[in-house]
């Protein structure tokens, strides 16, 4: 077990405390478990390349952690109505569209290599940076609906963006 692993391991037990958080309404507690996330997130990206503590458990991990992270704040966000629920629904189901079509082409023996592209990568920045604008917002008891509905379009054009890309790859794979 390397540092960084601990570090994501960190990342997951914070999980289900923010999701806690957000639901009790402690919108400052929620948004600095957040901001501990993401940090905690760079922190171990860069001690395991820094170190070289790169493991084949930590690349697996890593972007779990993350999605859980994300996904779990979209869909508790949208539960207690500070969010729309169909963006919810429209995060949830691209990634789960993803994995799916990964285990579909694993049991078809045709299995894929796990490459994240790059537009999809601007989509997790933006998805993470809307669910951080969302929680500080609240946490300062603020207001700014026309930044809000901005970045919520955008997540919503890149989510279906790098849904329709994926699926592309996915399709060219399992015809080739």
């Amino acid at each position: 077990m390397t540092i960084p692993n601990l570090i994501t391991i960190f990342r997951l037990v914070l999980v289900p405390l923010v999701i806690l958080a957000i639901l009790q309404g402690a919108w400052g507690l929620a948004f600095a478990m957040f901001v501990i996330a993401g940090i905690s997130d760079g922190v171990d990206g860069y001690i395991a390349r820094r170190f070289d503590m790169r493991s084949e458990f930590g690349a697996m991990i890593d972007p779990l952690a993350d999605k859980a992270l994300v996904i779990s704040i979209f869909v508790t966000l949208a539960l207690v109505g500070e969010i729309p629920v169909w963006i919810a629904i429209l995060v949830v189901f691209r990634d789960a569209m993803i994995v799916m079509a990964f285990l579909v082409a694993g049991q078809l023996t045709r299995p894929m290599k796990v490459r994240p592209l790059m537009i999809s990568k601007v989509n997790t920045a933006l998805q993470i940076a809307y669910v951080a604008l969302v929680l500080g917002l609240l946490a300062l008891g603020l207001a700014a609906p026309q930044v809000e509905t901005f970045m919520l379009w955008g997540v919503a054009v890149l989510t279906v963006i790098t849904a329709g890309a994926y699926l592309v790859i996915w399709l060219r794979h399992m015809t080739r």
